[in-house]
């Protein structure tokens, strides 16, 4: 066993046994390989790095309360990395090459899935590279698809903490017709520079409103954007320049499971004043509670600055006995794989 102080785990990268790699050329996939090291080697003409042919994932294996392992929703993540292939004219890693992978790598790495009980998880990325030199623009003729895995531990110790946000009106994320609906690694070269600037000036996340207008809530700056009105609506927008979140979809379905209101819709900025709870969410957290929102001399607050609120706290926690094993798994998200 791997000497861990698993209670202590931070949320960043850490070496393991090893990750699983899958070569596409010639119009097909190989057999794939397990690799110990941590490097790739790639001409220096590949297109991943003239012409960003790249997309990822990310996802979470979860060591349950009955001593299984799970992942939960592999094959949501799968499906979301098909459309961004296609999108970035590359092969697609079919579904089940995509959970063959998975088993593969968690069993290959299983003693580094955090303990019940630890509040850790296995943090899983997949990642898909045009590694065939290609300096004419055009697709590659040779693919690399990875998956790597490391111990994460919970992002939050001790409970939720509400953060500040900040919208920077001079910086966009993703233009109305470019590529914000898929999850390639450009949409987040583009936000590098004002997230850098928020935290130097003391907020932890940018909240972006649409590149055409400026006038509607799309999302921060690596999550989702959600909203819960006074009476418990849900509240979360719809645009195509908004990345389909699977932690967003989680949210939408378990409110919904508990009889609350879902509305996907445009959201004006003027109504974020409206909302009682709002929260970024994504894979890393589920959800960060966001109690303060600024732009420019306009200061939004929405909650306490020491609460989460009680209905964010509520989904919070349904997921996580979703994800641990507390609770049957009533929409068959979770895959064993151990």
């Amino acid at each position: 066993m791997p000497n861990i102080d698993w209670k202590n785990l931070g949320f960043g990268f850490s070496d393991v046994n090893c990750h699983v790699r899958y070569t596409w050329k010639n119009g097909a996939w190989d057999g794939g390989e397990e690799v110990k090291d941590p490097y790739i080697t790639m001409h220096v003409g590949a297109s991943c790095l003239h012409y960003g042919q790249e997309c990822f994932e990310g996802l979470k294996v979860f060591a349950c309360k009955d001593g299984k392992i799970r992942a939960f929703r592999p094959r949501a993540n799968a499906n979301r990395m098909v459309r961004t292939a296609i999108r970035t004219v590359m092969p697609p890693v079919p579904e089940e090459l995509f959970i063959e992978a998975l088993r593969r790598v968690v069993k290959a790495n299983v003693e580094y899935v955090p303990p019940y009980g630890t509040g850790g998880s296995l943090y899983v990325r997949p990642l898909l590279i045009g590694t065939g030199p290609q300096i004419g623009v055009a697709p590659a003729k040779e693919y690399t698809f990875l998956m790597i895995v490391m111990p994460v531990g919970a992002y939050y110790k001790g409970g939720l903490k509400p953060v500040r946000a900040v919208i920077l009106d001079d910086w966009d994320r993703a233009a109305p017709h470019g590529m914000g609906d898929v999850k390639v690694g450009g949409n987040y070269a583009a936000s590098l520079f004002a997230h850098e600037k928020a935290k130097k000036e003391g907020w932890p996340v940018e909240l972006y409103l649409d590149a055409k207008e400026h006038k509607y809530v799309e999302e921060f700056s690596t999550s989702n954007f959600i909203g819960i009105k006074p009476d418990g609506t849900y509240v979360t927008p719809d645009s195509h320049s908004v990345l389909p979140s699977v932690t967003n979809d989680t949210l939408r379905q378990i409110a919904a499971d508990t009889g609350r209101k879902v509305e996907t819709r445009p959201i004006p900025y003027e109504e974020i004043k409206t909302f009682s709870e709002v929260a970024a969410c994504g894979t890393a957290v589920v959800v960060t509670p966001v109690w303060e929102i600024t732009r420019g001399s306009d200061v939004i607050k929405i909650s306490d600055p020491g609460s989460a609120g009680p209905v964010l706290s509520e989904l919070f926690n349904a997921v996580q006995d979703i994800q641990y094993g507390r609770v049957p798994d009533a929409h068959g998200w979770c895959l064993e794989i151990a």
